[in-house]
């Protein structure tokens, strides 16, 4: 008899990281569905409806309405009599992990995508992620700086955690038509910027484009001929803040992307990629920083999230200090100006993410997890 498992996932519209996991997931041990909280169709239900994929949508705006949205994920789980759940992201945790204990679920995993945000900025929501860890059999931490969060701030039971670094499809940064990516650069870039810098990333302050957006102008003074593209960032609470900065940089010079779908064709548009967040703690794992560099990006970083494992300066991407942007202005200067450090750190940056992050590796452990 297969091992049934819930994904309970919140306020997610696309992921590929979930597809992912259903394509590899092995069918023939593990029958998956998915609970989506959520209040909208979204890409990821239709990419469940395509492939025959269970799932239930739990009518799901805000913390309002948790209560509810409790009972209806206890009557789902009591129903499909749900061997294992694995929620993911906060709200979905709350009411997953919560609805799985009252259910008698007896494996109940989460994995953690938040760093040091809520003890940074909602101090009464780490009492909530301290209940979740509490009632979690299994707690998935996604890089070692977020698992010594877990410890040494949430105080969650060492024995509970196991670290598992998102995997990803590396190949798809290499199987592009050539026609996608011409389409990517007219949509983008349709004045052929000489210098393209990428930035991908909410609008909230630990992701650091505040600093980024400084760095720019300075660059501009050197190269004109230069583009910024800031992506995913406009439902941020920092939008604001960053908007304001960007009323100081000519409108030519800059883009802001709402959403791309097609993120392995966009990377292709950047010549130069930055991902600079304030701290150690507060990025969990950043994806962006494997994206790039399996896209081949030459990138200028700061070390949080998984960053702090693998990358190291002028090696397979530049480092630079936690928010300055002249630091950051300086590197993309000498990126520019040293095209032989640009090819070398973008070679070994894609080959160092291809050996760490994948897909199979974070398959191979999940099932470790949800057979013992």
């Amino acid at each position: 008899m297969r091992i049934k498992i819930a994904y309970i996932i919140s306020f997610i519209n696309k992921s590929v990281a979930f597809e992912w996991i259903a394509e590899k997931l092995d069918a023939s041990k593990y029958e998956l569905s998915f609970i989506l909280l959520n209040s909208k169709n979204t890409e990821l239900e239709n990419y469940l409806l395509q492939n025959n994929i269970p799932f239930n949508r739990v009518n799901y705006d805000s913390k309002k309405d948790f209560f509810k949205a409790l009972w209806q994920v206890i009557k789902i789980l009591k129903k499909n009599k749900i061997d294992i759940v694995h929620a993911h992201l906060f709200d979905a945790n709350m009411v997953g992990i919560i609805a799985a204990f009252l259910s008698g679920v007896k494996k109940r995993i989460h994995t953690r995508h938040h760093g040091t945000w809520h003890h940074a900025h909602y101090p009464h929501a780490v009492y909530y992620d301290k209940l979740v860890n509490r009632l979690s059999t299994h707690i998935i931490a996604i890089s070692k700086n977020l698992e010594r969060v877990l410890v040494e701030k949430d105080k969650a039971n060492p024995k509970k955690i196991h670290l598992i670094h998102h995997g990803f499809k590396l190949e798809l940064f290499d199987d592009i038509a050539i026609e996608r990516i011409t389409a990517q650069q007219k949509k983008y870039n349709p004045t052929n910027k000489k210098t393209v810098l990428g930035v991908i990333g909410r609008y909230i302050d630990f992701k650091g484009i505040q600093f980024v957006v400084p760095a720019f102008k300075q660059i501009l003074k050197k190269y004109p001929d230069s583009l910024l593209l800031l992506a995913n960032g406009s439902d941020g609470k920092h939008g604001p803040i960053i908007k304001n900065l960007l009323k100081e940089i000519p409108q030519e010079n800059y883009l802001e992307v709402p959403f791309e779908s097609d993120i392995f064709s966009f990377y292709k548009v950047f010549n130069i990629f930055i991902h600079t967040p304030i701290d150690i703690d507060s990025e969990a794992f950043g994806q962006t920083y494997v994206e790039a560099l399996a896209a081949g990006i030459s990138s200028v970083f700061t070390l949080a999230g998984v960053a702090d494992e693998f990358i190291e300066h002028k090696k397979n991407a530049f480092v630079v200090p936690f928010q300055d942007s002249n630091a950051i202005a300086n590197a993309v200067f000498e990126l520019i100006e040293n095209p032989e450090l640009k090819s070398k750190i973008s070679h070994q940056g894609k080959k160092d993410v291809n050996n760490l992050f994948t897909l199979d590796e974070m398959i191979k452990k999940l099932e470790f997890i949800y057979d013992n």
